[in-house]
Protein backbone atom coordinates (compact mmCIF):
# COMPACT_ATOMS: atom_id res chain seq x y z
CA UNK A 1 0.00 0.00 0.00
CA UNK A 2 1.30 3.66 -0.77
CA UNK A 3 2.10 5.74 2.16
CA UNK A 4 -0.10 8.41 2.54
CA UNK A 5 0.60 12.27 3.82
CA UNK A 6 -1.98 14.59 5.84
CA UNK A 7 -0.60 17.76 6.10
CA UNK A 8 -2.36 19.56 9.10
CA UNK A 9 -2.56 23.40 8.34
CA UNK A 10 -4.17 25.72 11.24
CA UNK A 11 -6.50 28.17 9.62
CA UNK A 12 -8.77 31.12 11.05
CA UNK A 13 -11.84 31.01 8.88
CA UNK A 14 -12.22 27.45 7.91
CA UNK A 15 -14.87 27.99 5.16
CA UNK A 16 -13.20 30.42 3.40
CA UNK A 17 -9.93 28.24 3.54
CA UNK A 18 -12.00 25.46 2.53
CA UNK A 19 -13.41 27.06 -0.56
CA UNK A 20 -9.37 28.57 -1.56
CA UNK A 21 -8.03 24.93 -1.46
CA UNK A 22 -11.50 23.77 -3.50
CA UNK A 23 -10.55 26.50 -6.07
CA UNK A 24 -7.09 25.54 -6.56
CA UNK A 25 -8.28 21.86 -6.90
CA UNK A 26 -8.75 20.20 -3.48
CA UNK A 27 -11.74 18.18 -3.14
CA UNK A 28 -13.28 18.21 0.16
CA UNK A 29 -14.01 15.05 2.28
CA UNK A 30 -16.87 15.25 3.83
CA UNK A 31 -16.46 11.83 6.13
CA UNK A 32 -13.77 13.37 8.11
CA UNK A 33 -14.72 16.99 8.00
CA UNK A 34 -17.04 19.16 10.27
CA UNK A 35 -17.12 22.33 11.59
CA UNK A 36 -13.86 22.02 12.81
CA UNK A 37 -12.05 20.78 10.36
CA UNK A 38 -12.32 20.47 6.55
CA UNK A 39 -10.07 17.32 4.85
CA UNK A 40 -9.39 18.56 1.55
CA UNK A 41 -8.24 15.40 -0.90
CA UNK A 42 -5.75 16.38 -3.43
CA UNK A 43 -5.04 13.04 -4.93
CA UNK A 44 -5.43 9.01 -3.29
CA UNK A 45 -2.20 9.81 -0.98
CA UNK A 46 -2.03 13.51 -0.55
CA UNK A 47 -4.51 15.25 2.08
CA UNK A 48 -4.93 18.29 4.11
CA UNK A 49 -6.26 18.75 7.00
CA UNK A 50 -8.01 22.31 7.61
CA UNK A 51 -8.06 22.78 11.19
CA UNK A 52 -9.26 25.99 13.06
CA UNK A 53 -7.11 26.98 15.63
CA UNK A 54 -8.82 25.18 18.74
CA UNK A 55 -8.97 22.39 16.61
CA UNK A 56 -5.21 22.15 16.07
CA UNK A 57 -4.20 22.49 19.48
CA UNK A 58 -5.65 19.39 20.65
CA UNK A 59 -2.66 18.01 18.70
CA UNK A 60 0.33 20.64 19.83
CA UNK A 61 1.05 22.66 22.80
CA UNK A 62 3.05 24.51 21.22
CA UNK A 63 2.22 28.32 20.27
CA UNK A 64 0.46 28.32 16.34
CA UNK A 65 2.54 30.67 14.63
CA UNK A 66 1.02 32.97 12.32
CA UNK A 67 2.15 32.38 8.82
CA UNK A 68 2.02 35.70 7.74
CA UNK A 69 5.08 36.85 9.51
CA UNK A 70 7.02 33.45 10.07
CA UNK A 71 7.75 30.00 8.51
CA UNK A 72 8.36 26.63 9.41
CA UNK A 73 7.33 24.99 6.60
CA UNK A 74 7.25 25.24 2.26
CA UNK A 75 4.87 23.16 0.95
CA UNK A 76 5.23 21.51 -2.51
CA UNK A 77 3.39 19.95 -4.85
CA UNK A 78 3.62 18.81 -8.55
CA UNK A 79 1.37 19.14 -11.56
CA UNK A 80 1.46 17.08 -14.98
CA UNK A 81 2.36 20.30 -17.48
CA UNK A 82 3.83 24.11 -17.41
CA UNK A 83 0.04 24.59 -18.04
CA UNK A 84 -1.06 23.28 -14.87
CA UNK A 85 1.47 25.25 -12.55
CA UNK A 86 0.09 28.07 -14.05
CA UNK A 87 -3.61 27.33 -14.14
CA UNK A 88 -3.53 26.72 -9.94
CA UNK A 89 -1.29 29.52 -9.13
CA UNK A 90 -3.75 31.45 -10.98
CA UNK A 91 -6.77 30.10 -9.00
CA UNK A 92 -4.87 30.36 -6.14
CA UNK A 93 -4.39 33.96 -6.68
CA UNK A 94 -7.69 34.43 -8.07
CA UNK A 95 -9.48 32.82 -4.17
CA UNK A 96 -7.12 35.18 -2.14
CA UNK A 97 -3.65 33.94 -2.56
CA UNK A 98 -0.92 36.29 -2.33
CA UNK A 99 2.47 35.02 -4.79
CA UNK A 100 5.32 35.89 -2.13
CA UNK A 101 7.48 35.88 -5.25
CA UNK A 102 7.90 35.55 -8.90
CA UNK A 103 8.23 32.36 -10.89
CA UNK A 104 11.37 30.05 -11.69
CA UNK A 105 11.65 28.61 -14.67
CA UNK A 106 14.87 26.63 -14.39
CA UNK A 107 14.38 24.90 -18.60
CA UNK A 108 14.16 21.65 -16.83
CA UNK A 109 11.55 22.69 -13.78
CA UNK A 110 9.18 25.33 -14.01
CA UNK A 111 7.18 26.30 -10.57
CA UNK A 112 5.29 28.86 -9.25
CA UNK A 113 4.53 29.77 -4.93
CA UNK A 114 1.27 30.85 -3.50
CA UNK A 115 0.14 31.82 0.00
CA UNK A 116 -3.12 30.39 1.09
CA UNK A 117 -5.09 32.90 3.23
CA UNK A 118 -3.61 32.35 6.43
CA UNK A 119 0.11 32.68 4.82
CA UNK A 120 1.20 28.83 4.73
CA UNK A 121 3.47 29.09 1.58
CA UNK A 122 2.90 26.33 -0.99
CA UNK A 123 5.32 25.73 -4.08
CA UNK A 124 3.45 24.09 -7.34
CA UNK A 125 6.02 22.69 -10.18
CA UNK A 126 6.59 20.65 -13.24
CA UNK A 127 9.39 18.97 -14.04
CA UNK A 128 10.16 17.36 -17.58
CA UNK A 129 12.49 14.59 -15.76
CA UNK A 130 13.87 13.84 -19.44
CA UNK A 131 15.33 17.46 -19.62
CA UNK A 132 16.11 17.28 -16.05
CA UNK A 133 18.48 13.96 -16.55
CA UNK A 134 20.23 15.69 -19.35
CA UNK A 135 20.59 18.99 -17.19
CA UNK A 136 22.39 16.75 -14.61
CA UNK A 137 24.31 14.44 -16.86
CA UNK A 138 25.90 17.79 -18.81
CA UNK A 139 29.40 18.75 -16.82
CA UNK A 140 29.19 22.00 -14.40
CA UNK A 141 30.80 25.11 -16.01
CA UNK A 142 33.70 25.82 -15.04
Amino acid sequence: MAKMIFVNLPVTDLQKSTAFYEAIGATKNPQFSDDTASCMVFSDTIHIMLLTHDKYRQFTSKRIADAHETSAVLICISADSRADVDRIAEAALASGGRQPRDPNDHGFMYERAFEDPDGHTWEVMHMDMEAAAKAMAEPAAA
